[in-house]
C-alpha cells in the first residue's frame, strides 16, 4: 500500500479534517482575545464557519465541497443520535408539561415561519419571478428553525426537484438566522437591561476540574477501569445506532419503491434527508431497551454516560455547523437574492414578535429568559440559545435551559407533520396551496393546545 501524499484516499479526510480544526481553534482564539467579537455573542463554531467560507471563497484554502456537504449531513444526525442516548435528562424537570409545551412552542415557530417563506416566494413567483421555485419559502423554517444542517439537506432534496442553487439558498438563510440571533439578540438584552427589566446575576466560579452540567459518573455506570475505555463504548452506541438507522432508511425506501414507485420519488429523498429524526427515534428505543435490560438484571451496568454522550453532540453539530456554513456557494445565489434577503429580514422580525407574544403566555415568571433562549434556538441553534440566555440568567435558575433541550425532543414528534409538507409542497401549485392549509390548521391546532392549557392553568 502506498503511504505517500501520492494516496489522496489515504490522507484527504485528515487533511480536510485538520483544516476544520484549525480554523475552528483560531475562532477559538478571535472569541477569547476580541472583545468585540466576544460581546457580539457569535458562537465559535459560527465565526470558523464564516472564515473557511472566507478563506475557500479567496482561493488562500482549499477544501473538498464535497467533504463539506458529507459532514453536514452526517453531523447533524449523529449529534441527534447521541443527545436521544443519554439515559434521562440534563436535569429533572419541575414542571412536567413544560417539555410538551416547549416542544410545541418550537413547531409552532416553524409553521409561522413557512407561512412567511412561503408568502413570500409564491407573491414574487406571481408578480416578479415566475421561475422561482414556488416551494422555496418552506427553506426558511429549516434555515432559522433548525440550522444548517436540515437547511442543506431540504435544500439539495428541491434541487433534485428542479430548485437551482437550493442547497446554497437554504445554508445562507441559515447563516444569516445566526445574525439574526447574534444581533437582535445583543440588541434585545441591552434594551432590557436600559429598562431595567434585566438583572444581571453574578455568575458563580467554576472550579477547574469540575463538571457542572451534565453528570459524569451514574451509579450503576462502568467503571474507568474497565478493559474498554468509556468513550469507546458512548461511540460504538452511536455508531451502532447510526448503522441501524442506515438500514431502517434503505429498508423503508426500498419497500415504498416496490409498492409505490411513484411515491418513492417524492419521498425518498425526504426520508434520507431527514434520516436524523428516524436516527432519534431509533435511539430513543436503544435507550429504553437498554433500560429495560438493567430493570430486569439481564444487563447489570449503564452502558450510558450522559456527560461524555454530550461531548459527542457537541463535537458532531461543531463540525456540522462549521462544514454547513462553509459549503455556501454565492454563485448559486444569482438571481436569487431578492427572495433571500426579504425571507432573512422578514424571518427574524416575525420570529421575534411571534416569540416575544407566546413567551409571555406560555412561560409566565421568566418570559424574558424563556423569550431569549428561544428566539436563539429558533433564528440559530441550541448554543445560540444558551449565549443569549446566560447574561440573564447565567446559572440557570430559571427551566428556560432544561426547556430548550426537552422542548427538542418532543419536538421530534410534534415536528414529524413538516416531513409531509415539505413534499407536498414540492408536487404542484394547487398541493402547494392544499399545504398552506394543512399549516394553518396545525398551526391553530398548536396555539389552542398552548394558550387552552395556559387558561385552564390559570383557573385552578
Amino acid at each position: 500500500m502506498d503511504y505517500s501524499a501520492a494516496n489522496k484516499g489515504l490522507w484527504n479526510f485528515f487533511i480536510q479534517m485538520g483544516i476544520i480544526a484549525g480554523v475552528l481553534l483560531l475562532s477559538n482564539v478571535l472569541v477569547r482575545k476580541n472583545r468585540f467579537i466576544r460581546n457580539s455573542l457569535i458562537p465559535t463554531s459560527v465565526l470558523a464557519g464564516f472564515l473557511l467560507l472566507l478563506l475557500k471563497s479567496t482561493g488562500v484554502l482549499q477544501i473538498s465541497a464535497s467533504f463539506l456537504e458529507t459532514a453536514t449531513y452526517h453531523g447533524i444526525a449523529i449529534g441527534f443520535i447521541a443527545l436521544s442516548l443519554r439515559a434521562g435528562g440534563v436535569r429533572e424537570e419541575t414542571d412536567k408539561g413544560a417539555g410538551f409545551r416547549s416542544g410545541a412552542v418550537i413547531i409552532s415557530t416553524y409553521l409561522m415561519q413557512a407561512l412567511v417563506g412561503l408568502a413570500i416566494s409564491l407573491v414574487l413567483a406571481a408578480f416578479w419571478m415566475p421561475d422561482l421555485f414556488k416551494a422555496s419559502g418552506i427553506l426558511l423554517p429549516m434555515a432559522y428553525g433548525q440550522g444548517p444542517g436540515q437547511a442543506n439537506n431540504v435544500g439539495l432534496t428541491y434541487e433534485a426537484l428542479g430548485f437551482i442553487g437550493g442547497q446554497s439558498f437554504g445554508l445562507s438563510l441559515a447563516a444569516a438566522g445566526y445574525l439574526c440571533a447574534c444581533v437582535v439578540g445583543v440588541l434585545y438584552l441591552n434594551f432590557l437591561a436600559r429598562r431595567g427589566k434585566l438583572t444581571r446575576k453574578q455568575e458563580q466560579p467554576v472550579r477547574s476540574g469540575s463538571v457542572t452540567v451534565d453528570t459524569f459518573q451514574d451509579k450503576g455506570e462502568i467503571p474507568l477501569s474497565e478493559s474498554v475505555d468509556r468513550l469507546s463504548i458512548q461511540v460504538a452506541l452511536v455508531l451502532l445506532t447510526y448503522l441501524l438507522t442506515y438500514l431502517v432508511t434503505w429498508g423503508l425506501t426500498t419497500l415504498i419503491g416496490q409498492v409505490a414507485p411513484g411515491l418513492n420519488k417524492t419521498l425518498s429523498p425526504l426520508l434520507w434527508g431527514f434520516n436524523f429524526i428516524i436516527g432519534s427515534m431509533l435511539a430513543m428505543l436503544v435507550k429504553t431497551i437498554l433500560h429495560y435490560l438493567r430493570k430486569t438484571n439481564v444487563m447489570t451496568r449503564q452502558y450510558q454516560n450522559n456527560y461524555l454522550l454530550s461531548r459527542i453532540s457537541g463535537l458532531a453539530f461543531d463540525l456540522m455547523i462549521v462544514a454547513g456554513i462553509a459549503s455556501i456557494n454565492f454563485s448559486d445565489l444569482s438571481g436569487l437574492w431578492v427572495p433571500f434577503l426579504l425571507m432573512a429580514v422578514a424571518g427574524g422580525v416575525s420570529t421575534f414578535y411571534y416569540l416575544r407574544w407566546l413567551c409571555m403566555r406560555v412561560y409566565p415568571g421568566y418570559a424574558d429568559e424563556g423569550f431569549l433562549s428561544m428566539y436563539g434556538m429558533l433564528t440559530g441553534t441550541i448554543s445560540s440559545g444558551i449565549l443569549l440566555l446566560r447574561p440573564a440568567d447565567p446559572n440557570f435558575e430559571t427551566p428556560a435551559a432544561n426547556n430548550l433541550v426537552t422542548g427538542s425532543s418532543f419536538g421530534i414528534v410534534l415536528g414529524s407533520p413538516m416531513l409531509i409538507f415539505i413534499g407536498l409542497a414540492a408536487e404542484s401549485t394547487t398541493m402547494l396551496i392544499v399545504t398552506i392549509g394543512l399549516i394553518i390548521v396545525y398551526l391553530a391546532f398548536l396555539l389552542w393546545l398552548l394558550l387552552r392549557k395556559k387558561r385552564i392553568k390559570g383557573e385552578s
